[in-house]
């Protein structure tokens, strides 16, 4: 592993009102703008068990690019999320709203970034409550330490570069899991300065061993575990097979029999969007995010219902006393309050 010299520079200045606006929204039913109407969807009597007929859609942060890696600080009781174009994280914290929490995010070089994507993109906490990055522009994962250093998990295999890690997410005996898309390079899929012949899914070991643990799916995307960790969920964002998949996690940690969860192609023809970030919750659901807002499954594969957002709809993740949904939709970050559980809480 690899440490950056140097402190990084971690504000809490807003940025310009032309760039985030409302950033005072503090409590639930103090919307910043209008959600959509009717945006719970049920489509089997389970979903009543999840979504209460009360429940609430509240935006709570608005104005910005591209919205993406929700995640809870348990410690501090904030969200942080990326804003993938303008290279930033931000805080959003109730009372005092919205805040810049880093920048850069996910770009570090000193010429001009060619392409749309440069910041992080999913983000996590790891055992100890630092932020995990993935990052487009670097092409790697990174550990924020408490010091303000960032330590290099990732950012090679074979001795290539990898392409620009997209989300991730940590076991419980400490591997991280991540997926590596070609996104964050400026000419995607054909960028000249691609190292690697395929889009890979890796396992990182808390010794730093990176493990290649599939090749085989065109545009991995969004990637989550099922309670138990014997079922891992990856999305594949391929236009020609857009998909939430399923697969084995053997005890070595390796996946296998992999298979379509849910087919996503009837959704992504009729809406802009793709599946993308998910999370599941402890009863063993799915939350995915996707074309129009969040899809809700049950563990065999039923669709119960959507979270309607609207927009097309980036990640999804769980916070407050894990009872709380939080969504990064396009340039808009939403919560709501549910009769179920994030795992860990």
């Amino acid at each position: 592993m690899k440490i950056t010299s140097g402190l990084l520079q971690i504000t809490v200045t807003l940025f310009a009102a032309a760039f985030l606006c409302s950033p005072g929204s503090s409590s639930f039913g103090a919307e910043t703008s209008p959600v959509p109407e009717n945006y719970i969807e049920r489509l089997d009597p389970r979903i009543n068990t999840i979504i209460p007929a009360e429940a609430k859609l509240e935006k709570i942060a608005d104005g910005f690019a591209w919205v993406e890696g929700p995640v809870w600080d348990k410690e501090g009781g904030y969200l942080l999320f990326s804003d993938i174009p303008n290279n930033s994280v931000f805080k959003w914290e109730e009372g005092k709203g919205v805040s810049l929490f880093l920048r850069p995010s996910g770009y570090t070089g000193k010429e001009p970034f060619r392409g749309k994507e440069p910041g992080s993109n999913g983000l996590a906490m790891d055992a100890g409550g630092n932020l995990v990055s993935a990052e487009h522009g670097d092409r790697r994962i990174t550990k924020l330490n408490k010091d303000g250093t960032k330590t290099v998990i990732a950012d090679s295999y074979n001795e290539k570069r990898l392409n620009s890690p997209n989300d991730l997410v940590f076991r419980s005996n400490g591997d991280l899991y991540f997926t590596d898309p070609p996104f964050g390079l400026p000419g995607t899929f054909d960028d000249p300065k691609k190292e690697l012949p395929f889009q890979g899914v890796y396992r990182v070991s808390p010794d730093g061993k990176i493990t290649l643990l599939t090749s085989e799916i065109r545009a991995p995307n969004g990637i989550a575990f099922a309670p138990g960790e014997e079922t891992l969920y990856i999305t594949d964002v391929n236009p020609d097979r857009p998909a939430w998949l399923a697969f084995d996690v053997n005890k070595s940690g390796s996946i296998s029999n992999g298979r379509v969860f849910y087919d996503a192609a009837g959704f992504t023809k009729t809406q802009k969007g793709a599946p993308d970030g998910m999370k599941t919750d402890k009863r063993g659901n799915l939350f995915g995010a996707g074309p129009g807002g969040v899809y809700i499954f049950s563990p065999d594969g039923t669709l119960l219902g959507r979270i309607k957002t609207g927009v097309p709809t980036s990640n999804v993740n769980w916070g407050n006393d894990g009872s709380v949904l939080y969504i990064t939709a396009d340039g808009a970050v939403y919560r709501i309050r549910l009769n179920t559980e994030g795992p860990g809480f």
